[in-house]
């Protein structure tokens, strides 16, 4: 059921749009009542951006060998989910409904965000562990650097991102964070 009602909210914000979907046109392409959608998804907008930014789980984290290549990795996953037509229309009304939703906004911390800053950690261990790190950063603090300034080019400022772009934004993340390291552990900054 929950594949029929994504898929079923994919073709439709292809085809009439974001602005124009409704819980009732998913629920009739679906084969399902509206309760059952209500029963998985808060919103029309949380519904749409499991279906078109985060259906699938994020892929393991590939260890490159470096904290600015793990990086990158990782904001070029991001990029191709992001940038699409579709993230781009419902990113803003997502935006909007967190900030009046209580309840949909801890969802979306405790899932989403959750999935997403544990990738972080990830990285920070294993730069940590290789030592190009001198110790931990805080994992959010991290996913602001990168993914905070990918959805803020992408949907505030409307800026067309590249690949030079991402490389670009993930090159400064891992000095950020390299930089956040160093302060709070005490050792030097690293170049």
């Amino acid at each position: 059921m929950d594949h029929n009602i994504l898929r079923s909210t994919r073709e439709l914000i292809d085809e009439v749009g974001y602005p124009a979907l409704t819980v009732d046109r998913v629920a009739a392409r679906a084969g399902v009542g509206k309760a059952a959608i209500y029963r998985r998804y808060a919103s029309k907008a949380e519904m749409a951006f499991v279906a078109t930014v985060h259906e699938q789980q994020l892929a393991p984290m590939v260890d490159t060998g470096s904290l600015p290549g793990d990086l990158l990795a990782l904001v070029r996953a991001f990029h191709v989910r992001m940038a699409a037509p579709a993230a781009r229309q419902l990113a803003p009304a997502l935006i909007g409904e967190l900030s009046v939703n209580p309840e949909l906004k801890t969802r979306f911390q405790d899932t989403f965000l959750a999935t997403e800053q544990a990738a972080f950690a990830e990285i920070i261990e294993r730069a940590v562990v290789r030592g190009e790190l001198d110790g931990p950063v805080d994992p959010a603090m991290a996913h602001l650097l990168l993914l905070g300034s990918l959805a803020s080019a992408l949907y505030i400022l409307d800026l067309p991102v590249d690949d030079a772009m991402v490389t670009d934004l993930a090159a400064a993340a891992a000095a950020g964070i390299t930089a956040l390291a160093a302060r709070h552990h005490g050792g030097p900054v690293k170049a």
